[in-house]
């Protein structure tokens, strides 16, 4: 196992990687908090998969557990099923001596972890994530969420976990598609901060278990600098701006946020050597990376930029992109709304 230690001031906590570590999950999570009652929020696709082992691992340790499981996907994002979780926690006397423990993808951590920042003005909570995305990305750096209609992640807080428990294992009931979501983001990593990493990915030969340590290691170093996402940690939506509008232009349903992101770092890294930030063979590395991965470099129909408009990274008449100087290395660029609609297609 191994153990990577996020030093927010006051809200340190630790990540854990390795395999089989769910079995153990109740008493590796004792030693961070002494919660006696945990609250396990997880979907429709990993409760079968992982839930009653999850809960006797928790029973084990004395620790009595509840269940809720919502609908998988990013629908579950939303003030509906933010509302029926609230319900289901307060008929349980949920209280802030509580654990709320997030046992799934992105989609569960963003979900759970925000109606652990909000309910009761906030509860404990541990990510335990199932999915790539989540274990590489997500899961770490305290930002939870649900999503408006108008766009993704409009609707949200920063709220540490008190440990992020990352079972390797899990991944091998991931299927295809959504693996290569979280291929996405880790290609996003070696992208903005780790050449090397991107070079690894290229080659696609690695360890799981490497892969995952080297992208929490990235997030963690940017997350201890701004944790709350107002300088330089900016530069983890490498991507996500266009991809955002993407995600909206299909209801949150034609594509997966992985592939939006695949997406939208090809418009980006396009932008970018268009305006000369970029140095030049940049999207043609990215597309080629992406494809090996399985994933898309272009949507399949014309994209709706302005959707991208309601971004958080917009501040009045500019918004606030991430660009590539090389592989390796990003940089915010602020531009103009005007003319950033003008330069794209």
């Amino acid at each position: 196992m191994r153990r990577l230690r996020v030093n927010i001031p006051e809200r340190e906590y630790d990540i854990l990687i390795g395999a089989e570590l769910l079995r153990s999950a109740g008493a590796l999570m004792r030693e961070y908090t002494p919660a006696g009652r945990a609250f396990v929020v997880t979907d429709s696709n990993v409760a079968p998969l992982y839930a009653r082992i999850l809960c006797e691992s928790l029973r084990a340790a004395d620790c009595e557990a509840s269940l809720s499981i919502v609908p998988p996907g990013e629908g579950s994002k939303s003030e509906a099923v933010l509302s029926g979780l609230y319900a289901q926690m307060l008929e349980a006397h949920i209280t802030r001596g509580d654990v709320i423990v997030a046992l799934g993808g992105g989609v569960v951590g963003d979900l759970a972890g925000y109606a652990a920042a909000t309910l009761l003005r906030g509860i404990p909570f541990i990510q335990i994530p199932t999915t790539l995305l989540a274990q590489a990305d997500s899961s770490v750096g305290g930002k939870v969420a649900i999503n408006h209609p108008r766009g993704k992640n409009l609707i949200g807080a920063f709220h540490q976990p008190k440990l992020v428990l990352t079972d390797t294992d899990t991944l091998k009931t991931l299927p295809p598609r959504e693996f290569a979501c979280g291929m996405a983001e880790v290609i996003k990593h070696g992208a903005i901060a780790d050449a090397g990493l991107f070079a690894l990915l290229h080659e696609n030969e690695f360890a799981l278990t490497e892969i995952v340590e080297k992208n929490c290691t990235i997030k963690r170093h940017i997350v201890e600098q701004d944790e709350l996402d107002t300088g330089g940690r900016m530069v983890l939506n490498f991507g996500h701006t266009f991809g955002h509008a993407i995600e909206a232009q299909g209801g949150f349903s034609r594509y997966n946020h992985g592939e939006a992101v695949a997406i939208g770092m090809v418009a980006a890294a396009g932008l970018g050597e268009k305006l000369g930030v970029t140095e030049p063979g940049t999207t043609d590395q990215l597309r080629e990376v992406l494809t090996l991965h399985g994933l898309p470099a272009l949507p399949d129909e014309a994209p709706e930029w302005p959707l991208m408009l309601s971004d958080k990274k917009r501040d009045g008449d500019t918004i606030r992109l991430v660009l590539l100087k090389t592989i390796g290395e990003a940089v915010l660029y602020p531009v103009a709304v005007n003319k950033l609609l003008e330069w794209l297609p």
